[in-house]
């Protein structure tokens, strides 16, 4: 995808008071460093920034002072409760950089009748140029059948980025439904009433 620009300002007051008036005047406390740069604090537009954080792996053009910065973001800080961004992290790039970024796992397709997916790891670590980082990683599970299992060395990345995951690391497996304890005995009930009743049917049936 391409930059997401955002519009910083200095921030020059720090402490918890301070990022609470940030906060209501609809703006985000965050940090940019990298680069052996001495770590920049800025105030980013709320609305903006929360649109943006959607986006996995996004690159942003950070305007600040008049000059332009690429950024991606490393860590963000919520609320647990109200999920109100706190903080963002923004690690500065360069272009034709690699840097190492968790990619999310979409699996695609359908395996054999009768088979469900679980999947065991939801993100895979990637290297990957740092102003086209993916958004996501496709895992075809089509006509994988029961008690197949997808490694982090068998899905196929996109073109230019590197495994650092271990590839040993189990990402989907493929197995048939077991029916439970409860399920079999309800069944055997079952059977076991209609046996009963059968029985008396027939009984009936003689008298």
């Amino acid at each position: 995808m391409s930059e997401i620009k955002l519009a910083a300002t200095p921030r020059t007051e720090f402490g918890k008071g301070a990022a609470r008036r940030l906060r209501r005047a609809n703006q985000v406390p965050a940090v940019l460093y990298g680069h052996g740069t001495q770590p920049m604090h800025v105030a980013l537009p709320g609305h903006d920034t929360m649109l943006a954080l959607k986006h996995s792996n996004a690159l942003y053009s950070i305007e600040l002072d008049g000059k332009t910065t690429l950024a991606i973001v490393k860590d963000v800080q919520r609320d647990v409760v109200r999920q109100v961004i706190e903080h963002v992290d923004l690690l500065i790039v360069k272009k034709g950089e690699k840097v190492a970024v968790d990619v999310p796992v979409h699996v695609v397709g359908e395996s054999a009748p009768g088979t469900i997916h679980v999947v065991e790891t939801q993100n895979l670590s990637l290297e990957a140029e740092a102003t086209h980082l993916p958004q996501g990683i496709e895992v075809s599970i089509e006509g994988l059948a029961d008690g197949a299992t997808v490694t982090a060395g068998d899905v196929v990345l996109p073109e230019g980025a590197t495994l650092v995951t271990d590839p040993e690391i189990t990402v989907v497996t493929i197995s048939t439904p077991q029916a439970s304890a409860a399920d079999v005995a309800a069944d055997a009930a079952v059977a076991d009433l209609a046996a009963q009743q059968s029985a008396a049917s027939a009984a009936d049936n003689e008298g």
